[in-house]
């Protein structure tokens, strides 16, 4: 199974608008971050979690010609604004696209994307279909089993998912001791670290740190970088030597089976 980070930043993206800080004028391509995504490919199928408002622009970075499921963490708009592009993909392949999420989720793609669920459908509005999903009930999707598996954003539930020994996890602040068992045996975990210093509904560094001692996979990736956190090098420079800073078009390969 191979897994590409479409992009590794937060709901701002890196660089920041009309922002003149190190991080954001760094010439490093590692330091160039689309809005948080993945891409899951595992026997010739190709499974995204999040379509956010750069979908259409990592889809054609990385020559996706194909897309056979979406897996979605939660409603805000870094990870569904670019949901409607999925339409492509409807148009080549003369199909619809299945989206599996929670209900909350579910509710709030109706009401953003609501002339794809009318009654009367414009032509050429995306093919979806909604499936709702449960934290801690497995989805079994082209033959692999999926887990959901909830945190918190701040109040906000948000789902990860593990498939096989990998698990991606965004947008937590906590994670119950529930949620954490579903972790157990993780060889691979990806983990949101917004920043050094507190925020309200994101893992800093120190607490991002912390969930992956406790779920002690053998390695981890850090994803939703704010561009308040510092450069690549300088977050790499902060972390152990099987904890590494995720950057776009990164992939790597885990295995697909528990």
């Amino acid at each position: 199974m191979k897994i590409q980070f479409l992009g590794t930043g937060t709901s701002q993206g890196v660089p920041v608008i009309a922002c003149d800080c190190i991080v954001c004028k760094s010439t490093d391509y590692k330091d160039k971050r689309l809005r948080s995504s993945i891409l899951i490919e595992v026997e010739g199928r190709h499974i995204i979690v999040d379509t956010g408002p750069d979908f259409r622009y990592q889809m054609l970075r990385a020559n996706i010609q194909h897309l056979d499921a979406i897996l979605m963490t939660h409603s805000h708009k870094d990870h569904i604004a670019g949901l409607d592009d999925v339409r492509a993909f409807n148009y080549k392949q003369n199909e619809s696209i299945s989206i599996y999420t929670n209900e909350p989720t579910l509710e709030a793609l109706k009401r953003e994307f609501y002339y794809a669920f009318s009654p009367l459908k414009y032509p050429g509005v995306p093919q979806l279909d909604l499936e709702e999903i449960h934290a801690g009930q497995p989805l079994f999707l082209f033959g692999h089993e999926i887990m959901p598996i909830e945190v918190m954003h701040y109040k906000m539930p948000v789902l990860g998912f593990r498939i096989g020994n990998f698990a991606y996890i965004t947008d937590a602040k906590s994670v119950t001791l529930e949620s954490r068992q579903l972790l157990e045996g993780v060889d691979v975990l990806v983990v949101n670290a917004l920043q050094e210093m507190p925020h309200i509904s994101h893992f800093t560094l120190d607490e991002a740190l912390a969930f992956i001692n406790d779920v002690g996979p053998k390695e981890a990736y850090l994803t939703h970088i704010s561009h308040r956190f510092g450069t690549n090098d300088y977050i790499q420079s902060k972390l152990p030597s099987n904890v590494f800073v995720a950057y776009d078009q990164l992939t790597i390969t885990v295995d697909s089976s528990y």
